[in-house]
C-alpha cells in the first residue's frame, strides 16, 4: 500500500499548525521578517538549528513535490518557527506521530489502519487545541471541517465537533465594557437579570440569558467576542498574506479565492444589525411560503456587536437520546431539514442560510403541531446569500440530471453553473454530492454511503485529487462555494441523525424542489411567449406538469409506505 496519501496528511497537518500559529508570532516580529523567503536568520538564533530545519522542509518538498500547502509556509516562516515554543512543540508532535506510525511494522493491514486511526485522533486533538487558542476565523474553519466527513477521516471530523458550540468564552468584564462602549449603558441598566455564564459560545460570539428591564421578557443576548475588534483585521491580513505567498511559490495551489470570500463574508457576520435583518427576512419568507415546523427567534433590538432576541431553547439535532425519549421521529426531522434548506436554495427570492452546522440548529418538542410533534429552531443568521434566478434554475436542472444519472445533461449544467470542463466534471460531481463519481454514473445517488466509499474518497485526496480540488474551487463562482458549504453541512446533519430510511427520501424531496423550479421556469417562458394558446407552449406545459407530477407522486407514495411501515413496526 502506498504511503503517499498518509504523508500528505502529515505535511498538511504540520503546515496547518504552522499557519495558525503565525498570528501570535506577528505580535513579536515585524512583517518584514515574516514575508520574505530570503530574509536572514536573526543573529541570536543557532545557525545550525536553522539549517537543519530548513533542510528538513526542503527534503520534504523534494521527496513529495505534490504535497503541499504549508510546506511553503514552513519555508517562508522558518525564522518565526524557531521563536515559538507552542509551534515547535506542535510541529514536533505531529511530525513524530505520523512518521512513527507510517514507518512502524505491522502484522496486518487492519493493525496498520488501527494505528493510523489512533494517529489521526492524536493529531486532530492537537490541531483542535491550536484552533481554540487562535479563535476567530480559525474556529470557523474548524466548524466547516467538522462537517466534511466525506473527505476527511472520521477521527478529525468528530474531534472538531465541539467547535460548533463549545468554543472559548469571553469574560463578563470584557462584555460589560463592550456594553458601555456600544450602548452607553451598563448591563444592569438594560436587564433586570443577566446570567454571566454563557449558554453557548461560538467562533464570533457567545449567548447569555437575560431578562429585559422594560418588559420582563426572557431573552437571549448574543454578544460578539470583544477581542475580535483587535484580531479580525490581523487574521484577515494574515490569511491574505498566507495564500498570496502560497500562490507565489506553488501556483497550482491557488487559495486566494478563500481569503477573498472571507474578506467579503466576515465583516457581514460581524455586523449583528445585518444578522437581525436576515433573521426577519427568513422568518417572513417561511411564514408565507412553507408549512415546515421552522422557528426563528424574533429580534428585539440589535447593534453592531450586540443582538437581543426572543429566548427559544432546544437540543442539538444529533442528540439522538433526546429525540428517541420524546418520540420525535428522526426520519421526520431529516425530511424537515431537507424541506427547509431546499426551499432556501430553490425558492424564488428565498434567503440562503450558509452556516447550518449542528450548533446553529436545535430541536424542541411541540405536541401542538398538527403534522409534527417538534419544532426546528434556526439560529445565527449572520451569513446569508441570495442565489440569482438563472443560476438557481440551472442548478435545479443539474440535480435532476444527477438523480437520473443523465451524464450528458450533468456535464451541460455543470458547465452552465460553474464553468466546469469535461476533465473537471467527475471531481465537481463528487464535490456537490459527497459521493464517489462511479456511484453517480450507476444511478446509486440515493443509496447510503458505505465505509468503503468513504475511505475511497478520503484516500483519493492523496492520489493527485487535492491539487485538482484546489484548482476547481478557485474557479467556481463564490455563490457556488457557499452552496457547496451548505450542502456539506446539511449532509453532515442528516448522516448524524442515523435515520432508518436512508437518503432516499431526502433525494426525493430535493427532486421535488428542483422539479418545481424547472416547472416555474417553463411557466415563465409560456407567459412570455403568448400563453397556453400557442400550440408549442401547450406541449411545453404538459411536459413540465407531467415531470412535476411524476416526482410528486413518487414522493407521496414513498412517504405513505414509510408511514405504513412505521405503524406496523417494520422500521
Amino acid at each position: 500500500m502506498s504511503k503517499w496519501p498518509d504523508i500528505i496528511w502529515l505535511e498538511s497537518t504540520v503546515s496547518f499548525i504552522i499557519t495558525l500559529n503565525l498570528r501570535s508570532l506577528f505580535i513579536r516580529h515585524s512583517l518584514c521578517t515574516l514575508c520574505f523567503l530570503d530574509s536572514p536568520f536573526p543573529a541570536h538564533i543557532n545557525p545550525l538549528v536553522s539549517t537543519q530545519i530548513g533542510s528538513q522542509l526542503s527534503a520534504s518538498l523534494s521527496q513529495c513535490p505534490s504535497t503541499t500547502l504549508a510546506n511553503t509556509i514552513g519555508i517562508v516562516n522558518t525564522t518565526c518557527f524557531l521563536h515559538n515554543e507552542d509551534l515547535r512543540s506542535a510541529w514536533t508532535g505531529e511530525g513524530k506521530c505520523y512518521r512513527m506510525t507510517l514507518n512502524q511494522e505491522t502484522a496486518s493491514p487492519e493493525e496498520r489502519n488501527e494505528a493510523l486511526r489512533a494517529c489521526h485522533k492524536r493529531c486532530a486533538e492537537r490541531t483542535l487545541r491550536v484552533l481554540e487558542k487562535n479563535g476567530s476565523i480559525f474556529i470557523k474553519l474548524g466548524q466547516h471541517l467538522s462537517s466534511m466527513g466525506y473527505l476527511l477521516p472520521l477521527e478529525w471530523t468528530t474531534t472538531f465537533i465541539p467547535l460548533q458550540d463549545k468554543c472559548p468564552v469571553s469574560s463578563i468584564k470584557s462584555i460589560e465594557e463592550m456594553f458601555i462602549a456600544d450602548t452607553g449603558h451598563r448591563i444592569d441598566e438594560l436587564f433586570s437579570n443577566f446570567d454571566p455564564e454563557p449558554i453557548g459560545a461560538a467562533s464570533l460570539a457567545q449567548v447569555h440569558i437575560g431578562v429585559l428591564k422594560e418588559t420582563g421578557q426572557k431573552v437571549a443576548v448574543k454578544v460578539q467576542h470583544p477581542s475580535l475588534a483587535e484580531w479580525v483585521p490581523l487574521d484577515l491580513s494574515l490569511t491574505r498574506f498566507t495564500f498570496s505567498t502560497l500562490k507565489r511559490f506553488f501556483p497550482e495551489y491557488d487559495l486566494e479565492w478563500l481569503s477573498k470570500e472571507m474578506d467579503l463574508s466576515l465583516p457581514q457576520e460581524l455586523d449583528f444589525r445585518m444578522e437581525a435583518d436576515n433573521a426577519r427576512r427568513a422568518s417572513e419568507y417561511f411564514k408565507e411560503h412553507s408549512d415546515a415546523p421552522l422557528v426563528i427567534p424574533d429580534v428585539m433590538w440589535a447593534q453592531k456587536r450586540i443582538l437581543v432576541m426572543e429566548f427559544i431553547s432546544g437540543r442539538r439535532p444529533d442528540d439522538l437520546e433526546f429525540l428517541d425519549t420524546n418520540n420525535i421521529d428522526r426520519d421526520e426531522v431529516s425530511a424537515t431539514l431537507a424541506h427547509v434548506f431546499n426551499e432556501m436554495i430553490f425558492g424564488d427570492n428565498a434567503p440562503l442560510h450558509c452556516d447550518p452546522h449542528g450548533g446553529n440548529i436545535a430541536i424542541r418538542k411541540n405536541p401542538r403541531r398538527r403534522r409534527h410533534n417538534f419544532d426546528i429552531i434556526l439560529y445565527d443568521h449572520g451569513l446569508y446569500r441570495d442565489i440569482p434566478r438563472d443560476l438557481r434554475r440551472n442548478y435545479a436542472k443539474l440535480w435532476l440530471a444527477v438523480i437520473e444519472a443523465d451524464e450528458p445533461h450533468m456535464r451541460e449544467y455543470s458547465r452552465k453553473v460553474a464553468g466546469i470542463t469535461d476533465e473537471q466534471f467527475p471531481l465537481f460531481a463528487s464535490a456537490i454530492t459527497g459521493r464517489d463519481y462511479t456511484k453517480l454514473a450507476k444511478k446509486n445517488i440515493a443509496t447510503a454511503r458505505t465505509s468503503a466509499e468513504k475511505e475511497s474518497m478520503s484516500g483519493a485526496l492523496g492520489e493527485g485529487m487535492l491539487q485538482q480540488l484546489v484548482e476547481l474551487l478557485g474557479q467556481v463562482p463564490r455563490i457556488i462555494l457557499l452552496i457547496l458549504k451548505t450542502n456539506d453541512l446539511t449532509r453532515s446533519l442528516d448522516e448524524n441523525l442515523h435515520t432508518r430510511q436512508g437518503p432516499v427520501r431526502t433525494f426525493l424531496i430535493l427532486a421535488r424542489y428542483a422539479t418545481r423550479t424547472v416547472f416555474e421556469e417553463q411557466m415563465d417562458i409560456i407567459h412570455e411567449t403568448g400563453g397556453l394558446l400557442h400550440p408549442f407552449n401547450f406541449l411545453r406545459f404538459l411536459a413540465a406538469w407531467t415531470g412535476f407530477l411524476r416526482v410528486e407522486l413518487k414522493l407521496s407514495v414513498y412517504e405513505t409506505l414509510l408511514s405504513l411501515k412505521s405503524r406496523l413496526g417494520l422500521l
